[in-house]
Order: C-alpha cells, then structure tokens, then sequence
C-alpha cells in the first residue's frame, strides 16, 4: 500500500472516531447512521485499491469534517449553557446552606413559643401581684421581648395598618398601669380566674409593629401582648378569621424548599439541554443521511460539495 493511501485512510479512521464521540455525545440515531453509511464509504474504499483514494479524501474534508465542526459548536454551545445552569444550582445550594439554620426552623418556633407563652404567663401573674402590692419591681421575664424580635419576620402573620391599630387600642380609664406595662381590667380578671393559664396562638405584625395572640387553655377566649408597649388587651379572634393561617412555615424554609425544587428542575433541564440539537440542524443531517446513502458516491461526489457548503454556512448562523 502506497503511502499516500495509507496516511488518507488513517486520517479516515480519525475522522470516523471523531464522529462516533459525538453520536455517544449527543445520543443522537441520525448522527449514529452518518457515522455508520460513512464507515461502510471508508470500508468501500479500503477494500478496493483500484478506486481513487482522493475521493475518500475529499468527502472527509468537504463533508465528515464540516459536519464534525457544526457538532462541535453545538456542543460546545449546549456545554456552555449547561454550566451556566450549573452554576446557578451551586448557587441555590450554598443559598440552602446558609438558610439551613436550625435557630429559625419551625421546630426552633413551636418550641420557643411554648415557652414565651410561659414567660407570658408567670409576668401577668407577677404583674397582678405588683399592682396589688402597689410595688415598684419590674413585673415581666427577662428578655420577653426577644421571641417577637427573633420570629416576627419569618413565622408572624401580616394584618392591615388599621386592624393593628384597632386591636392595640384601649381607653385609659380600662387599664391598670404602671411603669413597665399595661393591662385591661377586665383581662386581669379573667386571668386570675383561669389561674393565668394560657397558651400562644399566633403572632401578628403589620410594617415594624408587632403583636402577639395568646388563647385561655380552658376557654375561648384571647387576648395580645404587644412588645411595644408592654400591653396587655382583649383580642376578638374573629377580625383575623379570613387570615390564611394554615401553614406555619418561615419564609427561609419556604425559600429554601423552592432553591431544591427549582434546582431538581435546572438539573433535569441541564441533562436534556447537554444533547439539546435546533430542530433545524436534525433536519439537516436527516437530509445529509439521505444524501450520503442515495448517491453513488464515486459519480456524484459533486452532491457531496452541495452539503458540505450547506454544513458550512450553518457554522455562520444564530441557530447555534
């Protein structure tokens, strides 16, 4: 075998490989049948010395290789906008990461509100005391403003500007009082008939207010606290009756279970969109396969030239 026929029919072995990584690549049965109706040309050749081995030549640098260059760019494409989605997947994890903060879980919530309600509890029963006694002492729990500031943002409930301060209002002359905080009357009765006994209910805010709803374990009745005033009223449960209260779950765990869902989407996107091929191109190499198997290859090498401008001129389009 003469060595120009040798180094055309390596070169067709490369070439051949070539095209069969990027049918594995792109998973694609019409870039599989090219490679195989190329091969059987490459055998044709290889097993009759007497045709012109140029020919051979020819089509792997007209054809094999422009088809190979448009693949490629499509891969190289299709890679890229993968890793464009991978990076907003680490993105969302790290984001997950950082919101996996178990001080604001609704776990972290139930129980921190079962025990501000104690804390409630034992300063109204302070306070009833302190107000008998005419005393000058601090009646409410250390810190008892600490459990709106912590959970107010994430797992209070929003009411209009007016509901607040229609709920938070009282008249003077209905209030015991003294320096650290406010308390309705008649609620201080009722506390000390059901032995401050309550438990929480919910927490309200509307803008930077707060309040928080406590419920009569053996009743049903309630009433607020609010922070800002240390005060202590009444609350009719049924001006919140249309509040959507049938999930407790903070903002950080809601955004946290959407950045997962979103991400088990991008990450079913990013293995359909690695293989993604325009509708376009898989028209054409459907129309180049009918090409390459109808022909009679050694006397119409010229139909060859015809796709291989068209391979071309898809290298220079938006389509890819």
């Amino acid at each position: 075998m003469d060595e120009n026929r040798l180094n055309i029919l390596n070169q067709s072995n490369r070439m051949l490989s070539k095209l069969q990584l990027l049918s594995v690549f792109f998973g694609d049965d019409m870039i599989y049948k090219i490679y195989l109706r190329s091969q059987v040309i490459h055998k044709l050749f290889e097993a009759n010395p007497e045709l012109d081995i140029n020919k051979l030549d020819l089509f792997h640098l007209q054809f094999t290789q422009s088809l190979i260059d448009l693949l490629r760019k499509i891969k190289k494409n299709n890679e890229t906008n993968v890793s464009l989605l991978f990076d907003e997947i680490q993105i969302n994890r790290e984001m997950i990461e950082r919101l996996n903060d178990p001080t604001y879980t609704l776990a972290n919530f139930n129980l921190e509100k079962q025990r501000q309600a104690l804390k409630i509890n034992l300063s109204l029963r302070k306070l009833f005391q302190v107000l008998s006694d005419s005393s000058t002492e601090n009646p409410l729990s250390k810190n008892i403003n600490a459990f709106s500031s912590r959970f107010a943002a994430d797992f209070f409930y929003t009411i209009s500007t007016d509901l607040m301060e229609e709920v938070t209002a009282f008249n003077l002359t209905d209030v015991y009082k003294n320096e650290y905080a406010k308390i309705q009357r008649k609620l201080m009765g009722v506390l000390c008939k059901y032995d401050f006994k309550t438990e929480f209910y919910c927490g309200l805010k509307s803008g930077a207010q707060v309040i928080e709803v406590y419920k009569f374990i053996e009743a049903d009745r309630y009433f607020i606290y609010a922070p800002g005033d240390n005060l202590f009223v009444f609350f009719d449960v049924a001006k919140i009756a249309g509040l959507d209260m049938t999930t407790n779950m903070s903002k950080k765990e809601r955004l946290m279970y959407e950045l997962k869902d979103k991400n088990d989407r991008l990450e079913g996107n990013a293995a359909a969109m690695k293989a993604h091929m325009p509708p376009e191109i898989a028209a054409l190499l459907a129309d180049n396969y009918k090409k390459i198997s109808d022909i009679t290859f050694l006397d119409n090498i010229s139909n060859i030239d015809v796709q291989a401008n068209i391979l071309k001129s898809m290298l220079n389009t938006d389509l890819i």
